[in-house]
């Protein structure tokens, strides 16, 4: 993650040199270099996106590219603020860092997991963790795309709604890799501290709108920023209609700033008629630049 970034654009590097500070040990290195699963534990993972995503943003910014607005997925949502003006690199690495560890704290009291229904549409999977919601608490959590929401909650809520969709009709249903049940009303300690964990940070206006994943819509005012981020935590994301609400605004290129292209597919089967590109290393920038001009 980032490393190629890194070792040619010295705004990527001043990022993760700075990231090392905040932080005090070397985050730049396991992104680089892994091990993977001490990478996967959220607490490393939360920092490690931020840090990539905004890297890739300032090379982007280098160049001369500037948003009209942005909007980030979960975590993602940090380096979008960061990108608007929010906060500096080391506040939202700080509010980044803070937010990962009440997650997974949140996580070890209250034990859940989540998974990946493809191929029934947000309204099904509503219906779905509706009728699974006698055996405990699950949510649609991430509205990623028409066809993929991802689910939320206690292990035997989302093992029941997962059998549910296959019988619905679901053409997969993925069981996902994570340390609890994020996006989710488990979630709820976290959101409770991170509250009063964002009245203790100077977060300014935007100088750019952002698209809240809780709300789906245009912020601007910093106390919007933190009523929202504190909501996110138990929120779903709702990037379906994030992707509609800045297509609708007129956005028709959208570039994903960060490790791989997950985003990008999304939004193309969201919007199939924007342009989309994914910058994470040297090549998909030249890319993004030849097409560009």
């Amino acid at each position: 993650m980032g490393k190629n970034l890194a070792e040619n654009y010295s705004a990527a590097a001043n990022v993760f040199r700075r990231g090392d500070e905040v932080l005090g040990f070397s985050i730049s290195k396991l992104c680089f270099d892994g091990p993977d699963e001490d990478l996967k534990q959220t607490v490393n993972t939360q920092p490690a996106l931020f840090l990539t995503s905004i890297a890739a943003f300032e090379v982007v910014r280098e160049q001369g590219i500037m948003p009209a607005f942005t909007a980030g997925h979960s975590v993602g949502e940090y380096a979008a603020l960061y990108a608007a003006g929010a906060f500096d690199l080391e506040t939202g690495l700080w509010l980044v860092k803070q937010r990962a560890e009440l997650m997974q704290r949140a996580a070890s009291e209250n034990p859940g997991t989540m998974a990946a229904i493809l191929g029934l549409s947000p309204e099904q999977v509503q219906e779905v963790v509706f009728k699974a919601s006698n055996v405990g608490v699950v949510v649609a959590a991430n509205l990623n795309s028409p066809i993929q929401t991802v689910i939320s909650g206690e292990l035997d809520a989302v093992a029941r709604a997962s059998q549910i969709a296959s019988e619905m009709g679901a053409k997969r249903v993925v069981p996902l890799n994570v340390s609890g049940a994020f996006h989710s009303p488990l979630m709820q300690s976290a959101a409770d501290a991170l509250e009063k964990t964002l009245c203790k940070v100077e977060i300014r206006d935007l100088d750019i709108p952002v698209v809240a994943n809780v709300t789906a819509d245009f912020e601007i005012a910093a106390r919007e920023v933190r009523e929202n981020l504190a909501k996110q935590i138990t929120g779903s994301v709702r990037w379906v209609e994030s992707v509609q609400r800045m297509a609708s605004a007129g956005a028709d290129v959208f570039v994903e700033l960060g490790p791989g292209n997950v985003l990008a597919g999304l939004v193309k089967r969201i919007a199939p008629d924007v342009e989309v590109y994914s910058v994470g290393d040297k090549s998909s920038l030249d890319a993004l630049m030849s097409n560009l001009h």
